[in-house]
């Protein structure tokens, strides 16, 4: 049967990930259905525009049309009832990793970004270098790239982008998805403990690595900062591809310009290349910045060109976004869900506030917001660290969840400053009414929607402030 009609359904189509696969299906000519327990914009709009049918929850009429094979996302378990009937009527199924590479990746130059952080904003960086120097490169990407109009498309051969993740592939496969994806450039940006709930400590983390490190081929290249221990060791456990590194001087360097990291220079063996001015601040988007470089120059992209590529770049949606301003109350978005990258992250914003106080004379707050929603910090893997990460900030507010299973009352006794908690978004988005004043910037940081916060808190703020426009 030709693709052309081959039908393919979706369990859990509304992720970020498998909402990428529906689209590249879709434009490799499939018949593509889907449904999810959650059918919610962004994607379901840019799905629906696409021609997909959505269907909201799991039933198992929604198998009446026969699907030809069931693409099953990593959410989904045993005990499901899409899942219990497939299995029952042996109807065929595969994961979307394996389906990717069977249908996209097999045959192009796949240039693969993993670590803990980093990984949207800097395949992101790498598809628009490409795009920039004129590759039309294919890209799956976890996220909202702005500098296009989707997150995931075919693009020309042979260059393929794509965000790997470490996360389990699916119920029926427990590898990492980007084992699947063999690289032939393979990015990682760094390595910490996370997902707890799929892995026991760091080293399990770094044997799925290993596994990934294996499949580079000799000819290909990997890239990864000479400062990061935990990536050393796993590239100590065997590697037959060259590597480059960054943070050194035998490699890829950057020297800050300005102090918020809005412009720095890059140098690649002692070499200057140029000079990155763009919208972004912090030094982690720096790190990101010198991977992305490195990595498009491995696929023929000379560094000059991807410089002038990132003076272009838009930040992913989430990453440390402006939602609005009102009454010079700075409102930002960010998908931080982890210590490290709390830290980073409210570092980046304080450096950006006391810079900015060179110029007037405001105050200047910083006031942090945090959804601890992810499992990880769900199940209290990182509590002991969260109160050092939330150091830079002046004010904290915690949305505590049901779900969540450790002691927010210790945090709140760690925290060097005052910690706000509760447990109702209304009531969080008061508190921080109350609190803020002209020169505060606010930052919420979750992974997930949390309850569509940002606007709630610009909202009121307006009303607080009517004669202030967002």
């Amino acid at each position: 049967m030709s693709n052309k009609t081959q039908h393919i359904h979706i369990l859990g189509i509304c992720g970020t990930f498998m909402g990428g696969i529906a689209a590249l299906a879709k434009e490799l000519g499939f018949k593509v259905t889907g449904c999810d327990a959650h059918v919610y914009p962004p994607m379901s709009t840019q799905l629906e525009q696409l021609g997909i049918e959505l269907k909201q929850g799991y039933q198992v009429e929604y198998f009446d049309d026969e699907p030809d094979v069931v693409i099953v996302g990593n959410a989904m378990s045993r005990g499901n009832v899409m899942v219990e009937y497939m299995l029952d009527r042996n109807i065929p199924y595969i994961s979307a990793p394996q389906w990717l590479l069977e249908n996209v990746l097999k045959d192009r130059w796949v240039l693969a970004v993993s670590g803990t952080h980093g990984k949207t904003t800097t395949s992101s960086m790498l598809a628009w270098i490409l795009e920039y120097a004129q590759l039309s490169p294919g890209f799956l990407i976890g996220g909202v790239p702005q500098n296009f109009t989707c997150s995931a498309r075919l693009g020309n051969a042979p260059f393929f982008v794509i965000e790997a993740d470490e996360y389990d592939t699916a119920f029926f496969d427990k590898r990492s998805k980007f084992v699947h994806y063999r690289p032939r450039t393979l990015v990682i940006n760094n390595l910490e403990f996370d997902h707890g709930d799929i892995f026991d400590d760091l080293a399990q983390i770094q044997r799925q690595f290993h596994h990934l490190v294996r499949m580079v081929p000799s000819n290909g290249l990997i890239l990864s900062p000479k400062n990061e221990e935990a990536v050393n060791e796993t590239l100590a456990m065997g590697c037959w591809t060259p590597t480059e590194q960054s943070a050194c001087k035998q490699g890829w360097q950057a020297e800050k310009k300005s102090a918020d990291g809005s412009e720095f220079a890059v140098s690649f063996n002692g070499i200057r290349q140029g000079v990155v001015k763009w919208s972004l601040i912090g030094d982690f988007n720096i790190d990101n910045g010198l991977m992305a470089i490195a990595a498009a120059r491995h696929a023929g992209v000379p560094s000059h060109i991807a410089i002038e590529a990132l003076t272009e770049f838009i930040n992913t949606k989430r990453r440390l976004e402006l939602k609005g301003t009102v009454n010079s109350i700075c409102v930002y978005d960010d998908f931080a869900h982890h210590p490290t990258a709390i830290a980073k992250t409210l570092a980046s914003v304080r450096t950006k506030i006391d810079a900015q106080k060179q110029y007037d004379s405001k105050e200047g707050r910083l006031l942090a917001v945090l959804e601890p929603r992810s499992n990880t910090m769900k199940s209290g893997v990182h509590n002991d660290l969260l109160p050092q990460s939330l150091a830079q900030a002046d004010l904290v507010f915690i949305f505590q969840d049901e779900q969540i299973k450790w002691s927010v009352e210790a945090l709140i006794n760690q925290c060097r400053q005052p910690c706000l908690v509760e447990k109702s978004i209304k009531a969080l988005v008061s508190d921080i009414i109350e609190q803020s004043k002209a020169g505060d910037t606010i930052v919420v940081m979750s992974n997930g929607g949390f309850g569509n916060i940002h606007h709630k808190i610009l909202t009121t703020l307006t009303e607080k402030f009517p004669e202030e426009k967002l």
